[in-house]
């Protein structure tokens, strides 16, 4: 009997479970991925950068979503983009960084991306889609995946057929299906028969992301859907806890305690990486998630929901953990 437990091979390289952190758009860089590797994640793939961007040698770019921690491996660059070219050449820069995979977005629904024909605007172009395959592997010499959605529209199996002729024609090691259309965006019920059909006519792997957002809804949809493996997203917003669980590791939720020390060591690595300011503004969209990670009362989370900056943070912090301590005496 299958299990998420169980090791696999992408490409060559041995995965040590079927548990993936997804890409997540302005979330997912190396400290985030980091921490999923160590609650059990098997593989982890960095959040979509600019193609052009790497290709072009923008410093913040390169500085900032390249950056790979050596425990984090096996790490995957996720890349997007519309030219061939640029993404082969981006693709040598995300190996040259320490890359084990290269994934190519062509499923992202967002306005901005797709205008400039990249994102899911390539399941309308085929030929482009292929061509971009194949740049990326000849300019990284490592395994690429495709991120996929089923087509544009409800009823649309572009993505199906473009899937196809990814592996067959350009090579490709694994496909990330998230089995919503991309005008459904992030709503809406995934198809999950469409993720089946898909993982038994592929002579490689399939990712399943899209809906996962409890580890019941998780098993249910790796036992249903035969894939090789499962992509947490904004279900592990929050709570790197539940890599744990899904893998074994785990048992439980954490202690508000718990959840404070795990903080503080997220707010360390952001204000590493990105400079105290910088840290204070972009860590306001991860306090609410653990937050509710923590399981307290609005009035106690509300100094740490509410910190502008990572100094106001730790205080609440402190404060959460001084009212734990005085319950428990």
């Amino acid at each position: 009997m299958r299990s998420l437990t169980d090791p696999w091979t992408l490409g060559g390289v041995r995965i040590a479970n079927r548990v993936v952190l997804a890409p997540l758009a302005g979330i997912g860089n190396w400290f985030v991925r980091l921490q999923a590797r160590r609650f059990g994640a098997g593989l982890v793939v960095s959040e979509m950068v600019s193609s052009f961007g790497v290709a072009y040698g923008n410093d913040r770019t390169v500085r900032e979503f390249l950056r790979i921690h050596p425990d984090e491996h096996p790490i995957s660059i996720q890349l997007f983009g519309h030219d061939p070219a640029v993404v082969r050449e981006a693709a040598a820069m995300a190996a040259a960084a320490g890359a084990d995979f290269v994934d190519l977005n062509m499923g992202c629904p967002v306005r901005k991306v797709c205008k400039n024909g990249a994102g899911a605007a390539l399941l309308a172009d085929p030929e482009r889609a292929v061509a971009i395959a194949r740049g990326a592997h000849e300019g990284a010499g490592l395994p690429v995946t495709v991120k996929l959605r089923p087509g544009r529209a409800p009823g649309d199996r572009a993505g199906i057929e473009l899937a196809r002729r990814l592996v067959e024609e350009a090579g490709v090691a694994a496909i990330a299906f998230h089995p919503r259309h991309a005008s459904q965006q992030h709503s809406g019920a995934p198809d999950y028969a469409l993720a089946r059909e898909l993982a038994e006519s592929l002579p490689v792997p399939v990712m399943l992301s899209g809906g996962l957002s409890s580890e019941e809804r998780v098993r249910r949809a790796f036992d249903t859907t035969g894939v090789a493996a499962v992509m947490l997203a904004r279900g592990s917003l929050g709570n790197p806890w539940r890599f744990g669980r899904l893998v074994g590791a785990y048992e439980g939720g954490p202690a508000p305690a718990e959840v404070a020390v795990e903080l503080e060591w997220l707010i360390a690595c952001a204000e590493d990486h990105l400079g105290v300011e910088r840290a204070g503004r972009y860590l306001r969209k991860f306090y609410p998630w653990y937050a509710d990670s923590m399981g307290l009362g609005r009035r106690e989370l509300e100094p740490l929901i509410t910190a502008p900056t990572t100094v106001h943070a730790r205080a609440a912090l402190l404060a959460i953990a001084h009212a734990e301590r005085d319950l428990a005496a």
